[in-house]
């Protein structure tokens, strides 16, 4: 067993990798999970770098999923003995082993306990949350003795902010930092959705510099970012504008009551950042109470300074009482939006 494998759910998983790669010493067992996809197949791929060659992959590389795997045939690929090279590696894709019947469990427990030197097992949860089930111990204490747990955690403003930059870079485009935080904002702030977007936005532009309606022109947000600009508007009572906002998420085909429950997450934010403002407490607290990002934490505690507590109240209860109409009445559901983001916009006005 690697030394370095040794505690997998800890916050410094994923230096341990980075160390692993870079000093070639890679360990037998590994879990990847978490948010941010992107860099979970980066390192996914970089462990496969390491251990299979081009030429001899079909023999040496082991790929399975829910739809194929079985116990028996993953432990022989395990077992199976390099060919015409020095590894082999195994990678399964979201099959949770915590989940197994019992029988399954246990040969997966004897299994994962005595992976041989020459193999490194790869499973890998990238679409939807996952953790592991403790209370199974005897197979709990074979993946926490012998394999890391990797979470890709969605990245902190900052870093992103340099990430982004650098991949503009390498497209011979500039960006401003606050330029930067604009498109988290609009993508939501993964890598694999920044991506795609930074490939449009760098095609679009014919300057050297990106501006703001290069960004605007290509990039679809997403729904938390419309509701996050549609609240700003409401706030200061522009109905119109909040209205072209709603009728472009309609556009975009979103499901009203998504799209209520979007905009009730923006007032509950500020409602909390009224709250915090009122007893002197920063952003960051409510940033990490929210789980939003640094950005919007400052944006609503800006707005909240402007707002009454009865106000943030008689908002919340508008949209409980429009949950309840989309959920009871017959009435159409866009139309209830469209009624709601009214009312709102003469509360800020009027109330």
């Amino acid at each position: 067993m690697n030394p370095l494998a040794k505690k997998g759910a800890e916050p410094s998983a994923l230096p341990i990798l980075k160390t692993q790669l870079k000093e070639k010493n890679l360990g037998r067992l590994y879990f990847f999970y978490g948010e941010e996809t992107f860099l979970l197949h980066h390192y996914l791929e970089q462990i496969k770098k390491q251990r299979i060659d081009a030429l001899t992959e079909s023999f040496n590389y082991h790929k399975f999923n829910s739809e194929n795997f079985d116990i028996r045939t993953f432990a022989d690929a395990v077992e199976n003995l390099p060919m015409m090279a020095e590894f082999t590696m195994v990678c399964v894709d979201n099959v949770d082993i915590f989940k197994m019947n019992e029988a399954d469990r246990e040969a997966m427990t004897d299994i994962l306990s005595d992976i041989p030197e020459y193999c490194t097992v790869v499973f890998v949860h990238d679409t939807g949350a996952w953790s592991p089930d403790k209370r199974l111990k005897k197979l709990w204490t074979a993946v926490d003795h012998n394999g890391l747990l990797v979470e890709f955690a969605k990245q902190d403003q900052r870093d992103l902010v340099s990430w982004i930059t650098r991949h503009f870079a390498a497209n011979q485009k500039r960006i401003a930092p606050e330029l930067c935080v604009y498109l988290i904002e609009l993508t939501g702030g993964t890598m694999t959705a920044l991506a795609g977007e930074i490939a449009k936005i760098s095609a679009y532009s014919a300057a050297d510099t990106i501006v703001r309606s290069d960004i605007d022109a290509v990039t679809e947000p997403v729904l938390d970012a419309v509701a996050f600009r549609m609240t700003d508007y409401l706030t200061q009572g522009q109905y119109g504008p909040a209205l072209l906002e709603l009728r472009r998420l309609m556009k975009m085909q979103e499901e009203p009551i998504r799209v209520l429950g979007a905009i009730g997450k923006q007032f509950r934010s500020l409602g909390v950042a009224k709250t915090l403002e009122d007893h002197g407490r920063p952003a960051s607290e409510l940033s990490q109470l929210q789980g939003i990002s640094e950005y919007a934490a400052k944006k609503a505690m800006q707005t909240a300074r402007k707002l009454s507590a009865t106000f943030c109240g008689r908002i919340l209860e508008l949209i409980m009482d429009t949950d309840r109409a989309m959920k009871t009445s017959l009435d159409d559901n866009e139309r209830l939006l469209e009624v709601l983001i009214f009312r709102i916009s003469q509360e800020a006005r009027y109330g």
